[in-house]
């Protein structure tokens, strides 16, 4: 199961790529014009537009953040993600105390897959540097557990 999460990463990773790709190319091709009709050619040595021409170098740096912003969010998503069953992770629950970290824990926000594949649990502090969020699978599941405590009590 971990293979097909680690996959569909991949494949995010690949269908974003292909237009950032495309956009790149459209971006580059009229500065590739005008170096190969000879604006940037000093001598004998063709220069790239990239150090040369402000107008491409601030589309370049743009274009840079978007590409950027587009891995930041893919691998946000991904995150939030059931390691089982690829579906975004559901029902945030906040446990811990802040005021109270000895008594209650460290302050946290739990998700969990509506079909009870496991529980991703996210530390909300960081005291000793970024903390990765725990995931927790469940071996049987959960649903089932929580009918037979509600007709337990019935």
């Amino acid at each position: 199961m971990v293979v097909r999460y680690w996959g569909f990463l991949i494949a995010k990773l690949a269908a974003a790529g292909l237009p950032l790709w495309v956009l790149w190319r459209a971006i580059s091709w009229p500065f590739r014009q005008e170096l190969a009709h000879g604006v940037y050619n000093h001598g004998a040595v063709s220069h790239d537009p990239f150090a040369h021409d402000l107008g491409y170098t601030f589309v370049m740096m743009v274009f840079f953040l978007v590409c950027a912003g587009a891995l930041y969010l893919i691998i946000w998503d991904q995150r939030y993600r059931c390691r089982t069953c690829l579906r975004r992770l559901r029902m945030p629950v906040a446990a811990g105390s802040w005021p109270n970290m000895l008594l209650f824990g460290e302050p946290r926000t739990d998700y969990i897959c509506l079909y009870g594949h496991g529980t991703l649990r996210v530390p909300e502090i960081q005291i000793n540097g970024p903390n990765t969020p725990d995931w927790e699978p469940h071996d049987e599941d959960i649903w089932k557990e929580l009918e037979a405590l509600e007709a337990g009590k019935k």
